[in-house]
């Protein structure tokens, strides 16, 4: 998830790429989540999988109630279908969570081919494993890292029959027919998140580690304070980045830093999530997931978390592509979706042993107000200098949530990198 497109905050970090992993590993959908292994080579046979640890969030629905877009459009009835990942399928996280999707899609439509690939970095790797996928059949494309992007717009000009989606970066512009992204809002159930945080603190310090200062993590860190505002007034989040969507070792210090702070309770926007949440574990300390279902590795400081469930909207967009009607549908966008559409694909995680009913109840009060009308940034809000974030009124559209989250908001703690 590197950051090469997006609002001016991104640019200066453009040239980064992802610490997860330098070579790509590609085969098809394999039966077992065995331990990646970066070496290069593509195989490839029928779909079909027994998942993962994430698949049972995953979902297996193929498409959805809604009609399906017909036509002749880009990718018509694919019988091969690509995923690249930023990192391994097993890092407890992003790509993790990627890779079951993937097999949601195997397990949903076992007449097409699932090829995957591991570890492929955010420069012309990620364009020289889209097209071997292309030349082993693949006519869709699931480019799931935020770096992926310039690769995916670079191969789909050059290949206009095939259909490249990315996820979670934002095309600027005019976009190409055989092109989309697609998010969930994530914010929404990190801010849930944020108001279990806040209700356990005793320390009202909350620790937060993040990658790259995008938008969309400054809304994730933003919408956590806000959160943790709302059952503990007091609570303050304290910001650290790491530049680097995965990196063990930085996010080690950075969680070691933290609770040296006082910190007792901690979240992250890592691709890798394993480190933090054992660290917090480890240090005694109460833990908030993100990307996946990782209690398991904290079982005593879990709280809750924020997880991907991409199988059905995986299975829309591969439904409306084989159907010929890509172009021109939904998906042919910067597609976003949230709790007030009734199908985000980032949902709230299972509660620890430690959240009271009374926090509960205050989160199913907010989760109802935002599945309706409400969003977390309904202002007014104000940055960290005092400025107006977002004015009070109507709650903001999505595209409004993604470009105006360009400070911290009052009550974090720590800066945005320059340059």
């Amino acid at each position: 998830m590197n950051i090469r497109r997006l609002i001016p905050l991104a640019a200066a970090a453009a040239v980064l790429m992802a610490a997860c992993g330098s070579s790509a590993k590609t085969t098809t959908s394999a039966t077992t989540l065995a331990p990646a292994t970066p070496t290069a080579g593509t195989t490839g046979t029928t779909a079909g999988t027994t998942g993962t640890a994430a698949a049972s969030t995953a979902g297996t629905t193929a498409g959805s109630a809604a009609a399906i877009p017909t036509g002749n459009g880009p990718g018509k009835d694919a019988k091969t279908i690509g995923f690249i990942f930023v990192g391994p399928k097993d890092d407890f996280g992003y790509n993790q969570a990627a890779y079951a999707g993937s097999q949601a899609v195997a397990k949903a439509h076992p007449n097409i081919k699932v090829l995957t690939a591991e570890n492929v970095p955010e420069d012309d790797n990620a364009t020289r494993v889209m097209e071997k996928m292309i030349s082993d059949g693949a006519t869709l494309i699931f480019a799931t890292s935020y770096g992926h992007l310039d690769p995916a717009l670079k191969v789909a000009a050059a290949h206009p029959n095939v259909v490249i989606v990315q996820q979670g970066n934002v095309i600027s512009g005019t976009v190409p027919p055989n092109v989309g992204t697609y998010f969930g809002t994530v914010y929404e159930p990190v801010y849930l998140a944020g108001i279990a945080a806040g209700a356990a603190t005793k320390s009202n310090k909350l620790g937060y580690v993040y990658a790259f200062p995008i938008p969309q993590t400054i809304a994730n860190i933003n919408a956590f304070e806000l959160g943790a505002k709302l059952s503990n007034p007091k609570a303050e989040t304290y910001a650290v980045n790491t530049s680097a969507w995965c990196d063990p070792a930085k996010q080690a210090r950075a969680a070691s830093s933290l609770f040296a702070q006082g910190i007792d309770v901690i979240t992250q926007h890592q691709d890798c999530t394993a480190t933090i949440t054992k660290a917090a574990e480890a240090a005694g300390k109460m833990v908030v997931g993100y990307h996946a279902d990782a209690s398991s590795l904290a079982p005593k400081g879990w709280i809750t978390g924020s997880e991907w469930a991409w199988g059905d909207l995986y299975n829309q967009i591969v439904d409306t592509v084989v159907a010929g009607g890509f172009t021109g549908s939904k998906f042919n966008a910067n597609y976003r979706v949230g709790y007030k559409d009734g199908a985000n694909p980032f949902v709230q995680s299972k509660f620890g042993p430690s959240v009271t009913d009374a926090t509960k109840a205050l989160i199913a009060t907010q989760l109802k107000l935002i599945s309706t009308t409400g969003s977390p940034f309904t202002g007014p809000i104000l940055a960290q200098d005092g400025s107006t974030l977002f004015a009070a009124g109507a709650a903001p559209a999505y595209a409004d949530i993604e470009s105006k989250n360009t400070a911290f908001v009052q009550g974090v703690v720590g800066q945005i990198p320059k340059g």
